[in-house]
């Protein structure tokens, strides 16, 4: 990847939400900002030009003067096109809701699938403006959740905020190894046995991080026996940002996006970052 971030603009109120937050994840980063408007129907293309995009242009340099930004336009579905531009970009932001107020349809058929199938971070603007608060890394234990993890500890130090790496179980979330009589049904969960694993689990997720890539790192470790996306849709209310990897542990391998990163991106009352791990 190199050093830009690209944004997503369609016109909707959504999308120069996005270009705010992805003026200033430029400028933290030191990196160039890139504007990118899809197009289907050329009729469309000027006003859009010397309108939306010049205007979203104007808003970037304000929100971050000195700034590098650049703007282009590409005929082709906003997927297809998103999807491209994703693959030289360090970050890719786009606002939650389109144009046409279409809602959480426009997000099902866009966003999701571009943060199932595009090229590294995607930063889904959405929730309550200006949040404050931690950033947090929903911790799921997959072998993939590595990226994500490494994204939520560089993204604190570059906001000057705590990280909270939080890691929700319970004894229906995952199929447990049964080690017990012949007969399954003589099963008796050991919750203090379960509620151990877990807590290693979340540790040996952080532990690379705490103790060498980013020593002394202010991480907060929580540890919570709840509902997973009840319990992180209800933390994102007092956090800037989360942060979550795009495939759950023990997630099938042709879904197309955990069903936890979906809840957030769909109800998450701040901004979120989906993070793909390497295939």
């Amino acid at each position: 990847m190199n050093d830009t971030v690209v944004v997503g603009v369609d016109g909707s109120p959504s999308s120069l939400a996005a270009v705010d937050v992805a003026a200033h994840e430029a400028l933290l980063r030191g990196a160039r900002l890139r504007i990118v408007h899809a197009f289907s129907r050329p009729a469309d293309l000027d006003p859009m030009i010397h309108g939306v995009l010049a205007g979203a242009e104007q808003r970037a340099r304000d929100r971050a003067p000195g700034l590098e930004v650049a703007r282009t336009v590409a005929s082709g579905e906003t997927l297809t096109v998103l999807r491209s531009e994703s693959r030289h970009a360090v970050l890719t932001v786009v606002g939650g809701r389109g144009r046409g107020g279409f809602g959480d349809l426009l997000l099902g058929s866009t966003v999701v699938q571009l943060a199932a199938h595009g090229h590294g971070p995607l930063m889904v603007v959405r929730g309550r403006p200006g949040p404050e608060g931690p950033v947090l890394l929903a911790v799921d234990g997959s072998p993939a959740g590595a990226a994500a993890t490494d994204f939520a500890f560089a993204e604190a130090a570059l906001r000057g905020a705590p990280l909270v790496a939080t890691h929700v179980w319970n004894t229906w979330s995952e199929p447990t190894p049964y080690e017990g009589p012949a007969d399954p049904l003589n099963v008796v969960v050991d919750l203090d046995r379960l509620r151990e694993r877990h807590q290693r689990l979340l540790e040996e997720a952080v532990a690379p991080w705490r103790e060498g890539a980013r020593p002394g790192a202010a991480v907060e470790l929580r540890l919570e026996r709840a509902r997973v996306r009840h319990t992180l849709l209800d933390a994102s209310r007092e956090a800037q940002l989360v942060v979550a990897g795009a495939r759950g542990h023990g997630g099938f391998t042709g879904m197309l996006l955990g069903s936890v990163s979906q809840a957030l991106l769909y109800h998450a009352d701040c901004p979120v970052a989906v993070v793909r791990g390497t295939e």
